[in-house]
């Protein structure tokens, strides 16, 4: 059964180390799990498989129309008007990107970058803008 080159240690007892303390059986266990050569495989199929919208092209009536809303908000900005906007909020990670909607109270509309900015701290870049609805 044994070959005869090794009788000389059959019989000995098994080693304690008197140094490292004894690996626990969880520990030893885990010595031999599967290999993880693919980490963040698994992550990169799911961004990969995630999906986002085009921001849809305005026509020249809807733009009209939003940019007179706007207009009327600038005009009344002191009334603090309850709005609520859909906007194209763009992937940070990928093409594209969702529309998101938002209510809450109109602030003003800053000139430098045309950004609409809500009352709680709402940016929203006023190009990305889909609907706007005054709450009167």
């Amino acid at each position: 059964m044994y070959k005869k080159e090794y009788e000389d240690i059959i019989g000995l007892p098994h080693h304690v180390s008197k140094v490292h303390p004894q690996m626990s059986i969880y520990d030893r266990a885990a010595q031999f799990s599967p290999f993880a050569a693919l980490t963040g495989h698994e992550a990169a199929i799911q961004e990969t498989a995630r999906l986002t919208e085009e921001q849809a092209e305005l026509n020249e009536d809807k733009k009209e129309e939003l940019n007179e809303k706007l207009q009327e908000l600038m005009a009344h900005a002191e009334e603090h008007l309850a709005v609520t906007v859909t906007y194209f909020k763009p992937d940070d990670r990928k093409e594209g990107g969702k529309y998101e909607t938002v209510t809450g109270t109109f602030r003003k509309i800053r000139d430098y970058d045309k950004m609409f900015i809500l009352e709680d701290g709402t940016h929203i870049a006023c190009d990305m803008i889909h609907e706007l609805e005054i709450c009167h």
